[in-house]
C-alpha cells in the first residue's frame, strides 16, 4: 500500500513550510547588503528560547549582515551549500560546504559573510540569546542594543534611528 507521508509536526519540521524573512532591519541606508537574504527561524517554531537557529540562504553578491560583533552573544555558521567569503579583521577566507566558524561573546572581531559566487549559498546560523547584547559595527556609523527582546538601532554616539 503506498501512503502519502504526512508533514512533520513538533518537535520536527520542513524548513521550506516556513516563511523567510527577506532582507535585514538595519536602517535604510545600511539595508542595500542584505536586501534579499533570506532567513527562516527554525528555532522559534519549536519552542527554543535559549538559543536562535537560522536557516540563511544568500544571493549571489549579497551579504549576511553588515560587519559587526556582539557583546555578550556567542555566533556559530555551518555551511550547507555554496561558497561565502568570511570577512573579519584579519581579511577573507573562504567557505565551502562542511566547514564551521564561530565568532565568541566579546571578541572585537567584526564578521559577516559574502556571497561572491555565482550560485545561491546556504548555512545554519546559530547564536545564544544572552539578555543585554550590544552589536558593533566598526566599518559604519551604526550600534545595536537589545531593549525589550529586540535589537534597536543607534549611531555610534547614542542617537536613535
Amino acid at each position: 500500500m503506498n501512503e502519502k507521508p504526512t508533514a512533520p509536526s513538533a518537535p520536527a519540521l520542513d524548513p521550506s513550510g516556513i516563511e523567510p524573512r527577506i532582507g535585514a532591519s538595519y536602517p535604510e541606508q545600511f539595508q542595500a547588503l542584505c536586501a534579499v537574504r533570506e532567513k527562516r527561524a527554525l528555532g522559534d517554531p519549536l519552542g527554543l528560547t535559549n538559543f536562535g537557529v537560522n536557516l540563511v540562504t544568500l544571493k549571489p553578491g549579497s551579504g549576511s549582515a553588515e560587519r559587526h560583533w556582539h557583546s555578550r552573544q556567542d555566533e556559530f555558521i555551518y555551511v550547507l551549500e555554496g561558497e561565502i567569503t568570511l570577512i573579519t579583521n584579519a581579511g577573507e577566507q573562504v567557505l565551502k560546504p562542511g566547514m564551521v566558524a564561530g565568532f565568541p561573546a566579546g571578541a572585537d572581531d567584526g564578521h559577516n559573510l559574502i556571497n561572491r559566487g555565482a550560485a545561491d549559498a546556504r548555512y545554519l546560523e546559530i547564536g545564544d540569546r544572552t539578555a543585554g547584547d550590544e552589536v558593533v559595527y566598526p566599518d559604519i556609523d551604526l550600534a545595536a542594543r537589545s531593549v525589550g527582546g529586540a535589537f534597536k538601532f543607534f549611531t555610534k554616539d547614542g542617537k536613535p534611528y
